[in-house]
């Protein structure tokens, strides 16, 4: 049987931990998992950057997906985040995913000492041989050091790349892989403040933090532009959704969404040190723009 193809809303989701950061915390993630579902959203990504996957041990990660994939309970497909810096932890987290039951894989590449082209083939042909999943290459230059041009990225189709989260804000590059590669890969967006050129211009989905805070606006905006392209109802909605996107992107992405949910009354446990959630003015201004989109914050 070939694999679900994926589409749509997919949350790069937070990690809720312990009050102290100690552990995951089940309850919370079950909790947000519901939401998320009752929303509407098409997929989960776990152990990504909004996931603070940089600051758990393996076998945290491990059981956060095994988790995430018990609570969506078959009703969206979960995708593993599996970023490492060794070809060797990178199979080890792809076959325990395979394993687990995930639907795809979302690999960024080692973060520290980037990697070149050939390198990078090497790594997704051995990462797909192991696992049997489909890839999602998770395409972040600022973080990974790797720049590739769009033919490159297509050409990893070739190593068993299927789907790639295009988190560069790369506009131009995403349009030509939309327009003219989209044979050879198929691109999402993950790059908050290009949501909405993406979804208008025909991206398969987005790969979206924000959508912790806003599932369903983010759902709303996805059903109007991509599904309905009703491009004027959705301009109106991207007039709620982008100053929170714009916010977040000027800040430590995990500490604002994190900070968001907790304004809106969801305990996360904050983030791990030394990271911690917003505070003072940036917080505050945080709480204008979720009330702006129409939410209620607690005080």
């Amino acid at each position: 049987m070939s694999p679900q193809a994926l589409g749509g809303i997919l949350v790069a989701l937070i990690t809720p931990f312990t009050d102290g950061g100690h552990a995951v915390d089940e309850g919370r993630l079950q909790a947000h998992i519901e939401h998320l579902i009752a929303a509407g959203v098409h997929g989960l990504v776990p152990g990504g950057t909004t996931g603070e996957f940089t600051a758990m041990s393996s076998d945290e990660r491990k059981n956060l997906l095994e988790l995430c994939i018990k609570h969506a309970s078959g009703r969206v497909p979960v995708v593993a985040g599996i970023g490492a810096l060794s070809t060797k932890e990178c199979i080890h987290l792809a076959t325990h995913a395979a394993h687990a039951g995930a639907a795809a894989l979302m690999v960024v590449p080692p973060f520290y000492d980037p990697i070149n082209v050939e390198q990078l083939r090497e790594l997704m042909g051995d990462i797909s041989s192991a696992s049997r999943l489909p890839i999602m290459y998770y395409n972040i230059p600022s973080a990974s050091g790797l720049t590739l041009s769009p033919a490159e990225i297509a050409a990893l189709s070739e190593v068993g790349v299927r789907y790639l989260k295009d988190t560069s804000g790369n506009a131009p590059a995403l349009t030509e892989l939309l327009f003219g590669l989209h044979e050879h890969i198929t691109a999402f967006n993950g790059w908050d403040t290009l949501t909405f050129y993406a979804l208008a211009a025909g991206a398969k989905g987005a790969v979206w933090g924000t959508t912790n805070l806003i599932p369903e606006l983010s759902v709303q905006l996805w059903e109007t532009l991509a599904v309905r392209g009703n491009l004027a109802e959705g301009r109106a909605l991207w007039a709620k959704i982008w100053p929170i996107c714009k916010f977040l992107e000027e800040h430590n992405y995990p500490s604002g969404i994190k900070t968001g949910l907790e304004l809106l009354g969801k305990e996360t446990g904050g983030l791990r040190k030394p990271f911690a959630l917003l505070e003072g003015e940036g917080r505050e201004e945080l709480r204008g723009l979720l009330e702006d989109a129409g939410l209620e914050t607690v005080r």
